[in-house]
């Protein structure tokens, strides 16, 4: 993977943590005005409100996606550094995750009357394809490096 394919997962996973600082800042009444704009754009149905279970959702899901940022970076640099068909059998997973996350994600987003959140779910995903594609990661052995 080239030095720009590696700078630009390195953005993908920065870009998760930051997502998950946002969730987690739904759970103080100081740091909730980020959270409250993206329900608004999301514009699903009933009335938003940031009560305490809410809070308490927000700040585990925030975590939680915190985590997954660091994960994913923890795993894409070892990736890096495994070359070979060990590599490749790592992006495989890591591809594995972030497709599954998609699937799940955007699917229970439609059905509980989210289904804007399909769009920015949609773009998150080509952002990891386009690179993970482009950088020939889970093509050739040799093109990891």
């Amino acid at each position: 993977m080239t030095r720009f394919w590696q700078n630009w997962m390195i953005g993908f996973c920065l870009a998760v943590g930051l997502f998950g600082v946002v969730l987690a800042g739904g759970a103080a009444a100081a740091t909730s005005g980020p959270v409250r704009l993206i329900f608004a754009l999301l514009n699903g149905p009933g009335q938003f409100q940031l009560d305490p279970p809410m809070r308490f959702s927000l700040a585990v899901l925030g975590a939680v996606t915190i985590g997954w940022g660091i994960t994913l970076l923890a795993a894409v640099q070892a990736a890096h550094r495994l070359g070979g068909k060990a590599a490749k059998a790592t992006w495989r997973w890591i591809t594995a995750s972030v497709v599954s996350w998609y699937v799940i994600d955007t699917t229970l987003s439609v059905v509980t009357g989210f289904g804007l959140n399909a769009v920015p779910n949609t773009l998150y995903l080509a952002a990891f394809l386009i690179a993970v594609v482009r950088s020939g990661t889970l093509k050739r052995a040799d093109a990891i490096h």
